[in-house]
């Protein structure tokens, strides 16, 4: 299930050293009473429900704090001394040309803190039921600068808490992708940032595979691509999309290594398109293979090279040095190529009202085969947005035990375009199950469906029952590692249930059951992200980042998961500070630079934020990269 959250998560910060040339007004920093003078303050911290939501919001020059939840402001705000103050930082600070960050308490411009009376007396509520006061003005010499406002939080004047805004984008998880038999397993489109367009499609039938380059060449002929093209065994498919990221090796000149690499990767396009009528849609990509050039020098005696910019590298291999790393870099020259196919098309030009009545013709004359050929072209029509999946409920199938695998396809094809119809096609296939109670395809589909309606509280089921029917799609003949995946999805929903429950104990047993199984088949993208948002939330983010870390420092990895791997770390300078975290982050700029370095922006420009920045590593890779 699609559900956006975006929320703006506050990072307390203490930091001892006070030093200020500015007006401080009359709040007490790191007084030796502090902890006593906060003791109201922290304890209505502790007590905040994680449903309250506050920050800084501007209007033109004006700054207002706004939260949904009034009780818990009063709580926070209840003393004459209890009050707050916004310290407004410019991203002039961070500029790559300054040496360096100078580490004080206030980062920015201090605005003079408005107390509880003033808080109280000017607090509003908008339609949407947000609470807002007026907290200070934008001095007028930093309005054509990039901000950010940082709350300081106080307590009988007393600073106790001073929060730094990360605007973090959420993603949307599920379950591990089951998908659903068809002709064969076949699974739906299924986005992973929130944000993205809503929506569900049957996914053609993917391939990807690796081409390496010979070093200097440029160009493929017929001869070198048809080989591969055979051993893809696609004789009944058309190559309907072709994405190529091409790598060059890092030595040499940046400019003229991308040129080469954008060469060969529409060479390869060209030599693919002579196989076919059909025009291939292509994306082609190139970039400097950065990622396993770091990867692999680990361990090696050209370690240093690790911490040294991209350029001072390019010095220290040019010449000798990139001859004798040749067994290293012969390696990262190659292209990541991801065909998309779609079966050939046997009924083209014909509507989809002729190819029904084809097909309810081919059924009275008992030619199942020419009907099951008849129920793919429709399917086609359907994807293709020439008909709609009315059609159907118009496809004249007997319920008889020979027709089984033709209304097994229609009720799984009807379910992936419209998941809400989960319930009514698990009917559906529990009255299919009687006339074939063999059938290793519908039974799958049955407890595919079955899990997902038990997750979301659609139908009442025998734990134990799901479990043993589960494990005996076994003798029916599916493969162990789609049984696998069912039951780390039948665990994922038990520590959910006890989660709710407050069952840690037996939540932790699920987790560790899921922990130790999902390494037993294969997972996509959206698994990926799957498993890591579930260990997340249920309070092992550790079991996420290990998840992630080493598929983010793949070059292969899809763009939005290793950005949500980004989302997961970036605050967290335990992990951003090794040495490993520079490799996933050119990782990133050479898939996206804008979107890595948008990261830094401030959070009216949609970044994360510029204070980031304060972190070195984080920095010095930002410079590197994104000041151009």
């Amino acid at each position: 299930m699609k559900i956006k959250y975006l929320l703006l998560i506050p990072c307390l910060l203490f930091v001892s050293q006070a030093a200020f040339s500015q007006n401080t007004f009359d709040i007490i920093f790191n007084a030796n009473d502090r902890d006593q003078e906060c003791k109201a303050c922290i304890h209505s911290f502790r007590q905040k429900p994680k449903e309250v939501r506050y920050s800084i919001k501007r209007e033109n020059d004006d700054l207002y704090f706004e939260i949904n939840d009034k009780n818990w402001f009063n709580s926070v705000f209840k003393n004459a001394g209890d009050g707050l103050a916004v310290d407004v930082v410019s991203k002039d600070r961070y500029a790559c040309q300054v040496q360096s960050i100078d580490n004080y308490q206030i980062k920015g411009l201090l605005l003079e803190p408005v107390y509880a009376e003033a808080l109280k007396g000017g607090l509003t509520i908008n339609t949407e039921n947000i609470f807002r006061v007026k907290v200070g003005k934008i001095p007028k010499k930093l309005l054509k600068h990039d901000l950010e406002y940082n709350i300081l939080f106080l307590g009988n004047k007393n600073l106790c808490r001073y929060y730094v805004t990360y605007d973090l984008d959420y993603y949307s998880w599920d379950l591990l992708d089951m998908g659903m038999y068809l002709d064969f397993l076949t699974y739906g489109t299924k986005q992973i940032r929130a944000s993205a367009k809503e929506g569900y499609a049957i996914r053609n039938k993917t391939l990807k595979f690796v081409i390496p380059f010979k070093k200097n060449k440029a160009s493929y002929s017929q001869a070198d691509i048809k080989p591969i093209y055979d051993s893809l065994r696609i004789t009944d498919f058309d190559i309907k999309s072709l994405n190529i990221k091409a790598y060059s090796s890092i030595e040499g000149i940046s400019k003229r290594n991308v040129e080469l690499q954008e060469q060969r990767a529409n060479s390869i396009v060209a030599a693919l398109q002579t196989f076919q009528k059909p025009t291939i849609k292509t994306v082609v990509s190139a970039s400097e293979n950065w990622v396993e050039f770091f990867n692999d020098i680990d361990r090696t005696p050209y370690e240093n090279l690790k911490t040294l910019t991209k350029n001072d590298v390019r010095k220290k291999i040019a010449g000798t040095v990139s001859r004798e790393m040749e067994y290293l870099l012969k390696n990262h020259r190659k292209a990541v190529v991801e065909l998309e196919l779609e079966k050939k098309e046997k009924n083209i030009g014909k509507s989809a009202n002729t190819l029904l009545t084809e097909f309810n013709r081919a059924i009275t004359e008992n030619k199942i085969d020419k009907a099951k050929t008849i129920q793919n072209s429709i399917f086609e029509k359907i994807k293709s947005n020439e008909t709609t999946p009315a059609i159907l409920q118009k496809m004249d199938i007997p319920k008889q035990a020979k027709y089984a695998k033709l209304i097994n396809k229609n009720a799984a094809y009807k379910y992936m375009l419209n998941e809400r119809q989960a319930l009514v096609v698990y009917n559906e296939l529990l009255d299919l199950e009687k006339l074939a109670p063999n059938d290793k395809e519908i039974k799958y589909n049955i407890a595919a469906i079955e899990i997902i309606l038990w997750r979301h509280k659609a139908i009442d089921i025998d734990e134990s029952e799901l479990v043993k029917n589960i494990n005996a799609l076994k003798k029916h003949g599916i493969h162990r590692s789609l049984i696998s995946r069912m039951m780390v999805n039948f665990h994922i929903v038990i520590a959910e249930k006890l989660m709710k429950n407050r069952d840690f104990d037996n939540k932790d047993k699920s987790v560790d059951y899921v922990n130790k199984r999902y390494k037993k088949f294969p997972l996509s993208d959206y698994d990926y992200l799957s498993l890591a948002q579930f260990f997340s939330i249920y309070g092992n983010s550790n079991l996420a980042v290990k998840l992630l870390e080493r598929k983010a420092r793949t070059i292969d990895i899809d763009e939005d998961l290793l950005f949500y791997y980004l989302n997961l770390t970036l605050i967290d300078e335990s992990l951003t500070n090794d040495p490993n975290y520079r490799t996933i982050m050119l990782n990133a700029i050479n898939m996206n630079k804008t979107r890595f370095c948008k990261l830094f922006n401030a959070v009216e420009n949609g970044g994360v934020t510029f204070q980031l920045l304060d972190n070195e590593y984080l920095r010095n890779t930002y410079c590197e990269n994104c000041n151009d």
